[in-house]
């Protein structure tokens, strides 16, 4: 298998958008997208609460922006989608996008609004690992999403049920509707379907990944920030969360969404084969470890322990709701009021990235030339 290329840089607040270009052309990104093809934008908000390293970054965007239409990638937009825990609408307001969507003039369409898009039904012409079992009646993907450059906006944080996530993991609420609940006991075999059906319908894939500030722990909400000042960026979905998952600590082909995707030849998971560009991260091997909390137990015991036989029953009838709500009491009025806001606000009082954050929020943020260093201060 040829080498892919993943670009890694240490970044800094100053210089961010500055950065992000340079990391997108590290990263042969004019190569990977169509040039006369729409590009949309899939950030990821895994909790609309802006819990550092849960979600894509305002930085991240914006860069991620300015890099495109100065490649000559005019025509952009953005896709959202909803999870039965997370609020679409109140996630790009709470994390900043919405005034950044207003300065660039990128239209944002919602995959689960009738009038923007239709999900239709999709036969992969590759050989699928589950999907087609978990939906016997047809797999439906968004007719949006045919014939159109996708550019994914992860961040590098553990995952309960796939130790990290990343790019093969962002793909998971843009292309599975609000069943994609159906699919937990196969993750990692579903992401790597997903890829497959990626390569398929996309004109152009890339990946550019926001490790600023990195989730450690239980995520991808309930975490513990780290500050890394590293971010990366790929065409190969598989390589990009390889390298990443490398500098949390991981062995990439020891997950198993990593090493299938490899050996289907849907991208590079050996980190022997993947030439990493821009800074040197032969040292970098943070130690991150997944643990677990509350709430995960309950999803271990229906998803992968002795209940999953129950699953029909469980997930495919109303008693659904039940574990829905159970896990919005949960996260949204346990956790954040008494613990995550607090840290949330502890990062955003004494970390250069959340005061950065801070500027975004207050709409002062000087991003015309590329550096935060007005709104920063020197010292930042």
């Amino acid at each position: 298998m040829a080498k892919s290329k993943v670009a890694v840089l240490k970044v800094k607040p100053e210089t961010i958008l500055s950065d992000v270009e340079r990391l997108c052309e590290l990263a042969g990104m004019k190569t990977a997208l169509d040039p006369s093809a729409t590009t949309f934008l899939k950030d990821n908000i895994s909790w609309h609460y802006p819990f550092p390293g849960a979600n894509t970054t305002p930085w991240q965007l914006e860069g991620t922006i300015l890099a495109l239409k100065k490649a000559g990638y005019g025509d952009l937009t953005c896709v959202q989608n909803k999870t039965v825990v997370t609020n679409a609408f109140k996630g790009e307001d709470l994390n900043h996008y919405v005034p950044l969507f207003k300065k660039y003039d990128i239209p944002v369409f919602y995959n689960f609004k009738d009038s923007d898009m239709k999900w239709v039904e999709y036969r992969p012409k590759a050989r699928m690992h589950v999907l087609s079992k978990i939906f016997p009646d047809g797999i439906m993907v968004p007719d949006y999403f045919f014939g159109k450059n996708v550019v994914h906006l992860p961040t590098v944080k553990c995952h309960i049920y796939t130790t990290t996530t990343g790019a093969m993991k962002n793909a998971f609420g843009g292309l599975l509707n609000t069943h994609r609940h159906y699919t937990h006991t196969w993750i990692h075999k579903t992401l790597v379907d997903l890829l497959a059906i990626q390569k398929e319908i996309h004109s152009g894939l890339f990946a550019i990944m926001d490790g600023t500030t990195a989730g450690n722990g239980p995520g991808p909400r309930t975490m513990f920030p780290v500050i890394k000042d590293y971010m990366l960026a790929s065409a190969d979905q598989t390589a990009i969360d390889a390298v990443a998952a490398k500098m949390m600590g991981f062995d990439p082909m020891s997950l198993e969404f990593i090493k299938v995707a490899h050996d289907d030849g849907l991208g590079v998971g050996d980190p022997r084969d993947i030439e990493v560009v821009g800074d040197d991260i032969s040292g970098e091997s943070w130690g991150f470890k997944v643990g677990d909390n509350g709430a995960s137990h309950v999803g271990d015991l229906l998803w992968f322990g002795p209940m999953k036989r129950f699953q029909k029953l469980f997930f495919h009838t109303p008693l659904v709701n039940v574990f829905v709500q159970g896990s919005e009491a949960y996260h949204d009025y346990y956790r954040w009021p008494l613990k995550d806001k607090h840290t949330f606000e502890h990062w955003q009082a004494t970390t250069s990235w959340g005061r950065l954050f801070d500027a975004y929020a207050r709409g002062e943020a000087d991003r015309t030339t590329g550096g935060a260093s007005a709104v920063l201060g020197a010292g930042a």
